[in-house]
């Protein structure tokens, strides 16, 4: 039996593949890809190469997936969504900002806030907003 899961589904207009890659790299794990070519959904053949569905599976747990919109379909990204990066371990969760946040708009710097903890928010070359904070050791 799989366990249920939540997590982000991302949606690219034809840079799915980069934008995939670009994530392994920065989280590591495991990509798989499938394209609309190869399950046939793709009438005209003008997104055969696109990808239909991506998984990006990590060793620490984390699962992020993503697609080109579909043939047809409108890609609209928005600001109504944010992935977000949250815990204890101040180097892991740098290492992420870094690598996010490069060549990047960063729209609040990774610093301390205001309710103690280390936050900073960015989109990425790919338009994708991301949330990291790292919690405050308790005292």
């Amino acid at each position: 039996m799989v366990a249920t899961r939540l997590n982000p589904y991302l949606s690219f207009d034809g840079d799915a593949k980069q934008a995939m890659e670009f994530y392994r790299d920065v989280f590591g794990g495991t990509l798989a890809t499938h394209t609309y070519g190869e399950y046939g959904a793709d009438q005209d053949g003008a997104h055969a190469d696109r990808i239909m569905h991506a998984l990006l599976e990590t060793r620490a747990g984390l699962t992020l997936m993503g697609a080109d919109a579909r043939p047809g379909t409108e890609h609209a990204p928005g600001n109504a969504y944010a992935v977000s990066l949250s815990g204890d371990d101040d180097t892991e969760l740098r290492g992420y900002w870094e690598k996010l946040s490069s060549g990047s708009t960063v729209e609040v710097p990774l610093e301390k806030q205001m309710w103690g903890d280390v936050f900073g928010m960015c989109r990425d070359r790919f338009g994708v907003s991301w949330m990291v904070n790292i919690t405050a050791p308790q005292n």
